[in-house]
């Protein structure tokens, strides 16, 4: 079944409507055309969460070579120069991925944990000086992960905010343009420049932060290339930074949207881990990565010919009602354990980051919710990111109520 008719449903992940909301399209992929083809763009799209699933696991037939975007100028055999290790395939992935996990091991992410509360304690404590007049994006959820990947990297406290808005004007469309614009073009270029500075800086000078512990790593006298740093360092700021200001931003947000389930963290934060995940399976800050079709591949009626791109439909995943029960209800009380999620990739594409995701995303809502018993949002200020890949806000005017007395404590008892 495919989308060959007239009257057929159309999807571009280029169109701002479908960046304002994606899933009644995604609903009509699932049903009426599985296996999507969009022939002005070039690229093939499943929708279903057993496909999408099956495409993650399908190494042998997709290939991640490409990268994961459909922009031209960030893809092509040359993606893995920005992606990293999400634009390789074996033997060059595994051999990166190897020697970057030596480096960012579960240690040093979990190590952070007293850091980030820290940081997110600072910037709510700058949200009570004026609890009428917040940007949840601006004051917190979009600073509180650039924060944590620069302390992770060693970027100075001076430098940040800089990279945060290089980090913005990659991901960035502006409507009716389907590829990097200029300004990102210029942003990526002044962010290697700034790694490789930094890298010169490390090697001279090597201090405990993960650009120096990448630039000692080795195995069997093998070693990580500058370049190599420097594309993991990108993907870190870019997809790391990114994801988890959107997620940060979505689980505020559609909270807000139902109340009845926002009660349930706020009356007990030990379902904060919960309200997460419903975040990540209901509005998943990825919403497709593409591979490429390696060789011809009998999909449904068609056959997706070797060198077209096929594009992972996350986000429609995630709402499959063939998985999840009631699939377009924010639910944090859904029977657990949660049936495997398409938010963070499969196998050996599975996502480096995402404990450190979910470890940001705990310790800041924990922190939110200690300091805070309600909040409003203004629909009519609310901004969201354009992008290809990536779904969330760019402005949520937020309001805030600080709780009174002593904040709560937070279910790990501070900084322990």
């Amino acid at each position: 079944m495919s989308a060959t008719t007239s009257d057929a449903v159309t999807y571009d992940p280029y169109a701002y409507e479908i960046h304002e909301d994606p899933y009644p399209t995604y609903e009509r992929l699932r049903e009426e055309a599985p296996l999507y083809r969009n022939d002005e763009l070039g690229f093939w799209a499943v929708s279903r969460h057993a496909d999408v699933i099956e495409g993650f696991r399908d190494f042998e037939r997709l290939s991640n070579s490409h990268g994961v975007s459909l922009d031209p100028s960030a893809s092509g055999p040359h993606a893995h120069k920005t992606m990293s290790f999400l634009g390789m395939d074996p033997p060059m992935h595994g051999r990166m991925r190897g020697l970057v996990s030596k480096g960012f091991t579960p240690r040093r992410v979990a190590a952070q944990e007293p850091r980030i509360r820290e940081i997110a304690r600072s910037y709510i404590d700058r949200m009570r000086e004026t609890p009428d007049d917040l940007d949840f994006i601006a004051d917190f959820a979009g600073r509180l992960p650039m924060d944590v990947i620069s302390e992770l990297m060693g970027v100075p406290v001076e430098d940040r905010e800089e990279l945060r808005r290089l980090s913005d004007l990659l991901v960035h469309r502006e409507e009716g343009i389907r590829d990097v614009p200029p300004e990102g073009a210029a942003a990526a270029l002044d962010l290697v420049v700034y790694y490789s500075d930094m890298l010169a800086q490390r090697r001279a000078r090597p201090t405990d932060d993960l650009t120096s512990a990448l630039l000692a790593v080795e195995v069997d006298g093998d070693r990580l290339t500058d370049d190599e740093i420097i594309g993991f360092l990108f993907l870190m700021v870019v997809a790391g930074n990114e994801t988890t200001t959107k997620l940060l931003a979505n689980a505020w947000y559609w909270a807000w949207r139902n109340p009845d389930q926002r009660a349930k963290p706020f009356a007990d934060p030990g379902r904060i881990p919960t309200w997460i995940e419903e975040t990540l399976r209901y509005d998943t800050s990825s919403q497709m990565l593409a591979r490429l079709a390696l060789v011809d591949i009998p999909w449904y009626d068609e056959v997706i010919p070797a060198g077209d791109r096929v594009l992972l439909l996350a986000g429609s995943a995630n709402r499959d009602p063939r998985v999840f029960s009631d699939a377009d209800s924010y639910d944090l009380d859904r029977p657990e354990p949660l049936p495997q999620l398409a938010s963070f990739g499969f196998g050996r594409h599975f996502c480096l980051g995402a404990s450190l995701a979910r470890l940001e995303a705990r310790v800041a809502l924990e922190e939110l919710i200690a300091a805070f018993d309600g909040y409003d949002i203004d629909p009519d200020g609310i901004e969201r990111v354009h992008s290809v890949n990536v779904r969330g806000f760019a402005r949520v005017p937020t309001s805030v109520s600080a709780r009174s007395g002593p904040p709560r404590a937070t279910p790990t008892g501070g900084d322990a």
